[in-house]
């Protein structure tokens, strides 16, 4: 398991944009599908995406309600996965993590064994 630890959380205007990172402590994500979920007070953890690796079919998938806004990408050279967030919205207030694991399975948290500790997003005017 690696250790993970993600940050660039904190408070915006709707319509605004945060960008949210993800690295590990003591191994690389190189190899690892990176999925983000957040938590919303009173709310179940959901899936926002899933970032395959490149030697499986490498592909993205994103939750219906954060598709054309948010974006995630990887450096493996930085072992950095970022989680870009644009127009967002109150309803995207939450607490945000990355998990690493092996596999994507669209946008469910089971694959996934390493969680990071979260980072608060909140969106308010």
């Amino acid at each position: 398991q690696v250790q993970l630890v993600e940050s660039g959380g904190g408070s915006v205007q709707p319509g605004g944009s945060l960008r949210l990172s993800c690295t590990s402590r003591g191994g690389t994500l190189r190899y690892h599908a990176i999925g983000w979920f957040r938590q919303a007070p009173g709310k179940e953890r959901e899936g926002v995406s899933c970032h395959s690796t490149t030697s499986s079919d490498g592909r993205t998938y994103y939750a219906d309600s954060v598709k054309g806004r948010f974006t995630t990408s990887r450096d493996n050279e930085k072992n950095m996965i970022y989680l870009q967030m644009n127009t967002l919205k109150s309803d995207d207030t939450a607490i945000y993590y990355c998990a690493a694991g092996p596999f994507c399975q669209a946008v469910e948290s089971w694959p996934f064994s390493s969680w990071g500790q979260g980072t608060q997003v909140t969106v308010a005017s």
